[in-house]
């Protein structure tokens, strides 16, 4: 426990915030996780999004005679 009180009377104020990832950037280490989390996310929909539209120009446009594939 004694760890613990040093560590606090060290760091003051910013005892229990988060750290940022570089001292430049005002971005914390938990809102960089997140941003990689949404980006991901938002990766794997375009991806499938890109295949449904691969799927409609190839096989439904020309299944219902909307244009051809040539």
């Amino acid at each position: 426990m004694g760890e613990s009180k040093r560590r606090k009377e060290k760091l003051g104020e910013d005892y229990g915030k988060q750290e940022n990832i570089l001292p430049w950037v005002p971005i914390t280490k938990d809102q960089g996780e997140k941003f990689v989390k949404w980006t991901t996310q938002g990766a794997w929909i375009g991806i499938f999004a890109m295949i449904a539209l691969w799927v409609i120009v190839r096989f439904v446009g020309p299944g219902f005679g909307w244009w051809d594939v040539t």
